[in-house]
Formats: structure tokens, sequence, C-alpha cells
């Protein structure tokens, strides 16, 4: 994995990071609530993943940088699309479906935050090469969105969502399970599914998510 140039930083520079994350949750917040708290839970997730699976102080920090900015190009999704109640239609699903690459977008004029655009973009690839924007497939995926591709799955299952109402953990694990190697990474979904409760615990803090 490439070497995260932002970890070289001094503490001055994490103190700008908290600002910059505060910032950009603040302008997800005001257009969608769910968002900043799901980018929150699931650069949780992540860390705890990361730790699990062993990657290096700097990796880990690469990642859990990247899942809190994962979304950030949902601040470019016309509110219509984001805040509607029920579900997208196929045309605004595809519309919803660039909200990777508007992130990374935003990212990559960032000379301190481009070097997560890679991360962002692709974390909606699938393991089976049948995700987007790219159709990457296997290890030919940054591992960093591997990663966040499971915490994103399993916040989304657990949430209360406009369109239904949170699924249980038992049945989101069963989720994640009958999908290693098509949607996720088998062997990082594998050390979830063997570590779930550790994974999950930031969530039982927020059980009933609220419905927005």
């Amino acid at each position: 994995m490439e070497e995260c140039h932002y970890c070289e930083g001094t503490d001055d520079k994490e103190e700008v990071y908290h600002e910059i994350i505060e910032c950009i949750t603040g302008a997800l917040d005001a257009k969608d609530a769910y968002t900043a708290g799901h980018s929150q839970r699931v650069s949780e997730m992540a860390l705890k993943v990361c730790e699990l699976i062993g990657l290096k102080k700097k990796d880990i920090l690469k990642i859990h940088i990247a899942a809190h900015l994962h979304d950030i190009g949902k601040i470019g999704i016309p509110d219509a699309i984001l805040n509607k109640e029920g579900r997208l239609t196929d045309e605004e699903f595809e519309i919803m479906k660039t909200h990777s690459a508007i992130g990374a977008g935003i990212l990559s004029k960032s000379k301190s935050l481009s070097e997560f655009s890679d991360i962002v973009l692709h974390h909606h690839e699938r393991f089976d090469g049948k995700g987007y924007p790219d159709g990457l497939k296997g290890e030919k995926i940054p591992v960093g969105a591997r990663i966040i591709a499971i915490c994103d799955s399993i916040d989304a299952m657990t949430s209360n969502r406009r369109y239904r109402k949170a699924l249980g953990f038992d049945v989101c694990y069963q989720e994640i399970e009958k999908n290693l190697g098509k949607m996720y990474d088998p062997i990082i979904g594998q050390y979830v599914l063997d570590h779930f409760d550790k994974v999950t615990a930031c969530l039982h803090k927020n059980v009933a998510v609220k419905a927005v």
C-alpha cells in the first residue's frame, strides 16, 4: 500500500485534519443527516477491521480518514434524490452512483487530501467485478475500498432508511456471509464475520439509528 504522506505530519496537521472532517460532516449534515452519521460509523468499523487484520499504522490512518470521507460526493447529488422518500428509480440510482466519482474529484483538487481519492472512488466496487464506477475486480480494488465496502453495507443494513426499517444484526451477518467473494473480499469479510461483535460494537450504541 502506498505510504500515507499525510501521516508524516505533526500534531498541528492532525488538528487541521479533524477540523477538515468537522467541516465536511457539517456540510453533509446540512444535506442529509444520515450520510454524516453514517460516515462516522463506517470510519469506526473500518478502524476496527484494519486493526484486526494487522495493517500498518500509516495504512490504518489512511483508511480511517478515507472512511470518514467516502460519501463526500453526496454533496453533489440533488436534494430531491438524496432525500427522496421511498426507493430511487433506475435513472435516479444512476445519478446517485456518481457520488463516488464526485467525491474523488473533490479530493483530487486538494494537495493534502488527494491521496484518499482512489479509495473514495472505488468504495462501491465489488470483488466479483460487478461494481462501479470502473468494474474493478478482486485485489485490483484498493484494500481500503474493500474494507469500507463491507463496513458501508453493515451500517446501511442495520440503520433505518426512508424506505425500510433496520435489518437485524443476524440478517446482516448472513448477508455478508452469503456475499463473500461476490460483493466482498472473502478474506477481509471472514475476518469481519469472525469478529462481528467487535466490528459492530459502535453500532450497538446506536441500535435505533434515526430514520430520515
